[in-house]
């Protein structure tokens, strides 16, 4: 496996909304700010072995951080929301 796809996908997004979605066969991953869908879809499906159907991003806004009298923003990234072909799954445990 290329290390360029694991540069692109970051890390999966494991949140109560996103496990509601993986029963629907949809996925949510961290990627690099810079990677578009299709770079996102060859590295998923090289990385998974799965067939995707379709993404969606989304470019998460940074948030104003403060520790003690010093403010700052936290990391920006893309969020991505893959669909699988039906019948396909993504074990992230």
């Amino acid at each position: 496996m290329n290390t360029k796809y694991l540069e692109i996908i970051k890390a999966p997004v494991i949140t109560e909304k996103s496990s509601a979605l993986a029963q629907e066969g949809k996925y949510a991953f961290k990627v690099d700010p810079k990677a578009n869908k299709t770079e996102i879809k060859e590295a998923i499906e090289k990385i998974f072995k799965v067939k995707v159907e379709s993404i969606s991003t989304i470019n998460a806004k940074t948030k104003k951080r403060r520790v003690g009298r010093y403010t700052g923003l936290t990391n920006r990234y893309k969020k991505a929301i893959v669909k699988l072909a039906e019948g396909q799954t993504i074990d992230l445990n």
